[in-house]
């Protein structure tokens, strides 16, 4: 170790002749400790809700999609299905068709998105039973005829007050997709779709919850006027033990050109990549916060420069050039923003790691109407070392302002 960093390491730890600058080197130290921690249990926190995001959406969109690269609607859907359920990775495929429509209920009306699902698939696919909160989920509704079963989302059910039930009825109107359109009798231009309203379904995430409508395949496909096998995608359940990035590969190497295959981050970026953005500007925020904090770390600079006057004097004397006295300032600085991160990183792994295997925190509100009932945490170790390396870098420059000081 040369001369500089064995002489900061000394001024750090060694008794002052004022006791108030030995306070204010440990209030330096706390303060970025504090700082250090609080980053650390945020990005934690930040993480555990992306995860829960994940989750909720895991319940309705597949493991993979495959969709066509242009255009909108795919031929033979239900062959290529039959396909890739040949594949070992793959636990079921199941051509959806999805649409804009109107929903017309009493006198309520709302525009809404229709997405026509397998019956026969459409549990294996997606976890119909944890999203349905009222009603059942039934493809052919509660009535005694044939009339098809339809699960709307909650905001659905708000907009327009249905309640699932054995009378709950509602029409499902589309555009003429074939056939010319009559000027004089605009009505004739929209096909309907009587459906019976089995269940209410939420994910909790507002791009499925306020607009949603999930009804039989075939009943929809007979709305729009399909009758090859028409699909806007195929959504893909991989098989137990098999990792996405596998199905993925799978699954492209079996779809012919035209087609791409989607994982849950690509069929929902908007949503991934505010999550992300969110996390990160909060991370810059609290740097922000951090360096004010560090700047305690000056003040404690410039006070050791007055206590250690005489020594740099005499340092001077013996022949260490000024460069050399102000690295030893400059490591001294350096040293209490490490000794800080390190005891704040250790501090919110602790905590963090704590609330993640054991939910010592717990959310206060009426357990019946949440999804957790603790705050979610999960430790990425990308984010420490981000974190860890971010501080350290912030250390480094308050600590060059102790040039100022070792002028003289």
């Amino acid at each position: 170790m040369t001369l500089a960093p064995r002489l900061a390491l000394r001024y750090l730890f060694a008794r002052k002749s004022h006791k108030v600058v030995n306070v204010i080197s440990y209030i330096s130290m706390a303060g970025v400790a504090i700082a250090t921690m609080a980053i650390v249990v945020v990005l934690s926190v930040f993480n555990g809700f992306s995860d829960l995001a994940r989750r909720h959406l895991a319940m309705i969109d597949p493991d993979a999609k495959v969709v066509p690269s242009a255009g909108k609607v795919m031929t033979a859907g239900d062959s290529l299905a039959r396909v890739l359920e040949a594949l070992p990775e793959v636990a079921a495929a199941m051509p959806v068709l999805q649409e804009r429509a109107l929903l017309v209920a009493d006198d309520a009306q709302i525009p809404v998105i229709v997405k026509g699902i397998d019956p026969a698939r459409a549990q294996l696919v997606l976890s119909m039973d944890s999203i349905i909160i009222d009603g059942i989920y039934s493809p052919c509704g509660l009535a005694a005829d044939s009339i098809a079963g339809a699960q709307i989302s909650v905001g659905v059910a708000v907009s327009t007050g249905i309640r699932p039930s054995a009378y709950t009825f509602a029409d499902i109107y589309m555009p003429r997709r074939l056939g010319r359109i009559n000027p004089a009798n605009p009505a004739a231009a929209y096909r309907s779709m009587p459906v019976a309203v089995s269940g209410v379904f939420r994910v909790d995430q507002p791009e499925y919850d306020s607009e949603y409508i999930l009804a039989p395949l075939g009943h929809v496909r007979a709305l729009l006027e399909y009758d090859n096998g028409e699909c806007t995608a195929i959504e893909v359940k991989a098989a137990r033990g098999t990792d996405i990035s596998t199905l993925i590969k799978a699954v492209s190497q079996c779809i012919p050109d035209g087609f791409e295959v989607l994982d849950r981050e690509q069929q929902q970026p908007d949503t991934y990549r505010m999550i992300a953005i969110e996390k990160w500007v909060t991370f810059l925020m609290l740097i922000f916060i951090l360096l004010i904090a560090s700047f305690n770390i000056i003040s404690t600079l410039s006070l050791l420069a007055i206590e250690k006057r005489q020594n740099m004097a005499t340092l001077r004397a013996m022949g260490a050039s000024r460069r050399t006295v102000t690295s030893v300032f400059i490591w001294l600085g350096w040293l209490i923003t490490t000794v800080g991160a390190a005891a704040g990183t250790i501090a919110g792994l602790t905590l963090s790691l704590i609330q993640q295997h054991f939910g010592i925190i717990r959310l206060n509100a009426d357990p019946s109407a949440l999804t957790i009932d603790v705050y979610p945490v999960r430790v990425e170790w990308p984010d420490i070392a981000a974190v860890f390396a971010a501080v350290l870098l912030t250390g480094l420059l308050i600590a060059q302002t102790a040039r100022l000081f070792t002028r003289k």
